[in-house]
């Protein structure tokens, strides 16, 4: 059993002191057993988190910052035909324009419906036709994009962008025809959904509007085993949100469910992985072989400490 936990940590000062007032005995008596290897260390501005990037390391992928191919992933479990192309996830999203930046609202946000989800799709689609993509639906907030320019595109994750400035996340080292062929698109879009009665009656209803899209996850399908890794998603809404308190509370529930569960199997002998995702660093821990003294002498560990080391 691996347990992948992403955003188990972050660098906010409000994050900081959240994670030192949080107390998880089972995941401080589960770390007492395992031993950490090398981090998968790096920096809060990688185009990939490093949580995708320890899902990629343990499926075997082959890739690059930014260039993971979650979409071809996503679209193949969505039914649509992969085959050999290279994918790339457009998410529809809400660009909230400030005075000196643009945010990314969570698209989850949006609320979007699949008849106004489909309906936006099929007046986007001639635009990326037109350009020479193949494109798909998959769900409300999931469209594709299919083309050989995507083939290992950078691209930020829609993890890193959400509730930050946009144009920290549209830089990188996209061949510079690729990066001007999206935000062209990204522009476009913006113009055409404005008027759109879609957008229209969200408005009326005080809902968020529909006025660009994300680009991400771009590459060829390479193939995953979904039973190697299970990863515990319910800290990254209340992360994303600064809700800390929802955090905590995600927190408490993972160590009395998953980690105790991960616990139960090292306390049986049975293999077991940990591995733990901020936005700096990826930590796994694995079952150390231990004899019985080791086990009585297990040190105390600091959980604080290991999460604000990711």
């Amino acid at each position: 059993m691996h347990l992948l936990i992403p955003h188990a940590a972050a660098l906010s000062e409000a994050a900081r002191e959240a994670q030192r007032q949080l107390d998880l005995p089972v995941l401080r008596r589960l770390l007492a057993r395992l031993e950490a290897g090398p981090p998968d260390a790096g920096d809060e501005y990688t185009l990939s988190p490093p949580h995708e990037r320890a899902l990629a390391s343990a499926w075997g992928w082959q890739g690059s910052d930014g260039a993971w191919p979650y979409a071809a992933q996503a679209a193949a479990a969505d039914g649509i035909d992969v085959g050999g192309r290279a994918w790339g996830l457009l998410t529809p999203a809400h660009w909230k324009v400030g005075r000196d930046s643009v945010a990314l609202a969570d698209p989850e946000l949006l609320a979007l419906d699949e008849a106004e989800s489909r309906t936006l799709f099929d007046a986007a689609r001639p635009l990326f036709e037109s350009d020479g993509y193949a494109v798909a639906w998959g769900a409300p907030l999931r469209w594709y994009a299919a083309h050989d320019s995507l083939d290992g595109l950078p691209a930020a994750s829609l993890d890193r962008a959400i509730g930050r400035n946009v144009d920290l996340w549209v830089r990188g080292s996209a061949p510079p025809a690729a990066a001007a062929t999206i935000r062209r698109l990204q522009s476009e879009i913006q113009l055409l959904f404005y008027p759109h009665p879609v957008n229209e009656a969200r408005e009326a209803r005080g809902a968020l509007t529909v006025n660009s899209f994300w680009l991400s996850g771009c590459g060829r399908h390479q193939s995953s085993d979904p039973t190697a890794v299970t990863q515990a998603a319910s800290l990254r809404a209340p992360l994303l949100a600064g809700d800390w308190p929802a955090w905590t509370a995600a927190w408490r529930a993972l160590d009395g469910g998953p980690i105790a569960a991960l616990l139960a199997r090292v306390e049986a002998g049975q293999p077991a992985t940990l591995t733990l995702c901020g936005e700096r660093r990826a930590q796994r821990f694995d079952r150390a072989a231990r004899r019985w003294w080791q086990r009585l002498a297990a040190p105390r560990v600091d959980v604080a400490a290991v999460l604000e080391g990711l």
